[in-house]
């Protein structure tokens, strides 16, 4: 490779050749990359695998944090190094870079960076050069076969002596395939990149040999190499990122739990979506490591310690449960029948908590959790916060396949559910021991795979001694964002964080033993016994919040008396349309509740008006808040109407003990400003509180970040103070239009256009390229007689968009407050399926874009989501 060969993004001044001497007493000639940093801070040792060559960390070498020299050698035989006459085993490839480095004069502090099989040879160097290391980094490798595994099948196919000649060597199909893993689909000129150094069969001679040198039997001549290798780095007491590509097929989820077993000090980060050539699929980890590796050496930061606010020690999530052990009164009511009192559920917390513990359910377990709300389910998160495990939950309002993404990255250590959970549960190919809900017998567990079931687990418990209680900072939780905007998130919350917001709910709302709750939102159905209240479910589908009816709303809330509802924006619409179908009794049953609570999505004044005559006695709060932090702030029907209409929608005032700040928007619409209170400064939503989730999980450079800013969390929404202290929201910060103007905000807009009688919902988004957008309204007009059509359907960004008709268009312009370049109408806006209410200004946004340039409209798929 000559300094003038060009190819994209790789700068030819960083490509230089070594002669290293070897252990053979020869020279061998090293083609590496090199930024040339001189009295380096530290060193970068990338170290590539089969069959791509140093290419791979061109984006690392243009990334390189201050100060640090970046080195990326192609191994010998691969890329344009040398071939040498003999194949090379991994014993000397160890030692072949082990030669490099000192023929440069590496020493520490040293980071390696590796992929595929690099990562077993980097870390075999780390373990010869303990005194250089400094940390490692790992994308989609291995270093062992999992117990009970053969293999990469890919690499098994490849590796068989019939094959390997021919697809590695005597021709290019291993070569070009290994880019065709690539999620999404590779450029043609970085694929043709990746393949410019194995032409011919003599120069992909070393590709051949690097799968015939793969381990899979006991007794090849690498197998006890690569062994030691393995059970070495668990003596490798040095920081590690580890960066995967979820949808590989080559180095699935098994071999990232069994990297994070070998290496428990890791920092994990999941890029939903990529597959085996991460540093491709994913092309800002090449920031996100030059980001670690900075922190991971600056000087600790003396600010962050103990700035999430000032709390005493909480109570257990279970302790308002135990206070009431003695209770006979109904704590959880289930509508279709039959009820649980607070005695009844406490002795059975108490006794499947000691029964999961005797059956192996050790502290810190992942425990996913398959149920519908209902008794069953409200005992097991209670059972398991006692036994000092962890719930997973992610609601089945995520799809099949949503649920498989986050439950696999969640890697439970078990599943508990119910016949149909955990039938669900080996369509996703969770591991993990069972555990089945409800009725069971000897062969239905084995149909399951079940190990237990509910009621043995207590019979075990009734004998069995109380499990130890854990520290109050142990996770408890793993809960799921909708994605809504964009692939689900875990967030993980510690048993101090859960006990922080059960008592900050319970006192920002003054609810006492006298209270009782009707939670028809899936995320609050298991809160009543840790807040000490009754509480009942409707009879609904947590998918579709939309069949909550009035009458089914009526029947949950007299089946506990209860005083306090929380439903979703898209249930409450259902029920204020059904409110006419009420009985008498009905009505009676609403007319003692005394607190109406909405969450999960903009609330909109007109609904909560229209809720007056349903709710006659309730005061209506909108809490705002996401599922990393609830509630933030909250501000009643009365506080809106006295603030009046505004730029957003009004949230109201932070709830005691939370603070919230502003980091203000760029021109480009960054929100990159220090943090303020200073009102009217329209920028990023950032919260600090004792109750805001522990971190994401297995999401570090996300959790990173969001916290960038020490003991805030920055939350994704953009808003504003006013002048009052209460908090306004105008949007998403990734939703955000960039024009030559400065930043537009997308919910103002879309307000003043939803005023309009001829539009039954709006959504304002930006077209062009960033710095340079223009506003696009997308509307759904009203029908002719003024009535509103429905505004929103999951999936409805299939629905085609069209050019509205000149009078409407004129009149949403008006309207909008902004310069509008394109008024478009379609039928309904795209949502979510848990709120059915967010809109998918992202999706809608790419179709508007399509529509104005002509270019047909048609699904377009990217990192597995469809557009």
């Amino acid at each position: 490779m000559g300094a003038t060969v060009r190819l994209p993004g790789l700068d030819p001044s960083w490509s230089r050749w070594v002669a290293v001497p070897g252990a053979d007493g020869g020279k061998h000639l090293w083609h590496v990359l090199d930024n040339g940093v001189t009295d380096p801070v530290g060193t970068l040792l990338c170290v590539h695998g089969n069959p791509t060559w140093s290419y791979l960390w061109r984006r690392i070498v243009a990334a390189a944090p201050p100060g640090w020299r970046v080195l990326a050698p192609d191994q010998l035989g691969m890329g344009w190094s040398e071939r040498p006459a003999a194949p090379r085993t991994l014993t000397q490839r160890v030692a072949d870079l082990g030669d490099l480095t000192a023929a440069l004069g590496i020493t520490g502090p040293v980071v390696t960076v590796a992929h595929d099989w690099g990562g077993i040879i980097s870390l075999g160097w780390a373990l010869e050069h303990r005194q250089d290391v400094r940390g490692v980094v790992l994308t989609n490798t291995a270093v062992a076969m999992p117990e009970g595994d053969l293999g990469p099948a890919l690499i098994r196919l490849a590796h068989a002596p019939g094959l390997r000649t021919a697809v590695t060597v005597g021709s290019s199909v291993f070569v070009r395939g290994a880019t065709a893993l690539s999620s999404p689909r590779l450029p043609r000129e970085i694929r043709r990149a990746y393949a410019q150094p194995y032409p011919s069969a003599a120069r992909r001679r070393a590709v051949g040999e690097f799968v015939a040198d793969i381990p899979f039997r006991p007794g090849h001549p690498s197998r006890p190499a690569q062994e030691a290798i393995a059970e070495g780095i668990r003596t490798l007491d040095v920081p590690a990122l580890l960066l995967w590509g979820p949808r590989d097929p080559v180095f699935g989820e098994k071999y990232l739990t069994d990297l994070r077993e070998r290496l428990p000090q890791a920092d994990v980060h999941r890029y939903e979506g990529a597959s085996h050539l991460l540093p491709e699929d994913a092309p800002q980890y090449a920031q996100a490591v030059a980001t670690w590796v900075t922190d991971t050496f600056a000087a600790p930061d003396a600010t962050a310690a103990g700035s999430r606010g000032a709390s005493a020690e909480p109570a257990r999530p279970w302790a308002a449960l135990a206070a009431r052990s003695d209770d006979d009164s109904p704590a959880v009511v289930q509508t279709g029948g039959g009820s649980v009192t607070w005695a009844q559920l406490a002795h059975r917390v108490a006794d499947l908590a000691a029964g999961l513990a005797a059956a192996g359910v050790r502290p810190g377990d992942r425990v996913a959790l398959l149920l519908e709300p209902s008794a069953d389910l409200t005992a097991a998160v209670y059972a398991t916060w006692r036994a000092g495990a962890v719930i997973v939950v992610a609601d089945k309002g995520l799809g099949l396949r949503g649920m498989r993404r986050a439950l696999r990255g969640a890697a439970p250590d078990h599943v508990l559910g119910s016949t149909a959970g955990l039938v669900a549960a080996r369509a996703m190919g969770l591991a993990g021991t069972r555990i089945v809900a409800g009725r069971s017998t000897a062969g239905l567990r084995r149909v399951l795979h079940a190990e237990h079931d509910l009621t043995s687990l207590e019979a075990l418990g009734r004998s069995s001694a109380a499990p130890a209680e854990v520290p109050t900072d142990s996770d408890c939780a793993v809960v799921f964002t909708s994605g809504a905007t964009g692939p689900a998130k875990g967030v993980v919350y510690t048993q101090r964080q859960v006990g922080a917001q059960l008592e900050l709910v319970r006192t920002a709302y003054g609810l006492t033993r006298g209270d009782s709750l009707v939670a028809a939102f899936a995320p609050f159905s298991i809160l009543g016994p840790g807040l000490g209240i009754a509480s009942s479910v409707p009879d609904i589908d947590v998918t579709a919040p939309g069949t909550l009816t009035a009458a089914k709303l009526a029947d949950a809330a007299a089946a506990v008396d209860a005083t306090v509802v929380f439903a979703a924006p898209a249930a409450l619409r259902h029920v204020a349309a059904t409110t006419a179908q009420l009985t008498g009794e009905q009505r009676s049953a609403l007319s003692r509740v005394r607190l109406l609570m909405s969450a999960g999505a903009p609330v909109s004044t007109p609904l909560l008006r229209s809720l007056r005559g349903t709710f006659p006695q309730a005061e209506a709060h909108t809490p705002y808040g996401m599922t990393e932090a609830l509630p933030v702030t909250d501000v009643s029907l009365d506080d809106v109407e006295v603030a009046g209409p505004g730029n957003g929608v009004c949230v109201g005032r932070p709830v005691p003990g939370v603070e919230v700040r502003i980091s203000p928007l760029s021109p480009l619409g960054a929100a990159d400003g220090p943090l303020t209170e200073a009102p009217h400064t329209p920028g990023e939503v950032c919260v600090r509180a004792p109750h805001v989730k522990d971190r994401y999980d297995a999401l570090w450079a996300t959790e990173r970040a969001a916290t960038r800013d020490p003991g805030w969390h920055r939350t994704g929404d953009v808003g504003h103070l006013d002048g009052a202290g209460r908090l306004w929201i105008e949007g998403r910060l990734a939703h955000v239009i960039s024009t030559a103007d400065g930043p537009v905000t997308p919910v103002g807009p879309e307000q003043r256009i939803e005023r309009l009688d001829a539009v039954s919902a709006a959504a304002v988004v930006g077209v062009g390229p960033e710095g340079a957008q223009v506003v696009v309204a997308v509307v759904v007009p009203s029908d002719g007689a003024g009535r509103r059509r429905r505004r929103h359907r999951v999936g409805a960004g299939a629905e085609r968009l069209t050019a509205a008709p000149v009078e409407l268009a004129d009149r949403v312009r008006d309207a909008a407050g902004t310069g509008l370049a394109a008024v478009l109408e379609t039928k309904a806006l795209p949502v979510d399926i848990r709120h059915q209410s967010k809109v998918d200004r992202t999706a809608l946004a790419r179709r508007a874009t399509r529509t104005l340039s002509g270019t047909p409209v048609r699904w377009a798929t990217r990192n597995g989501e469809r557009a």
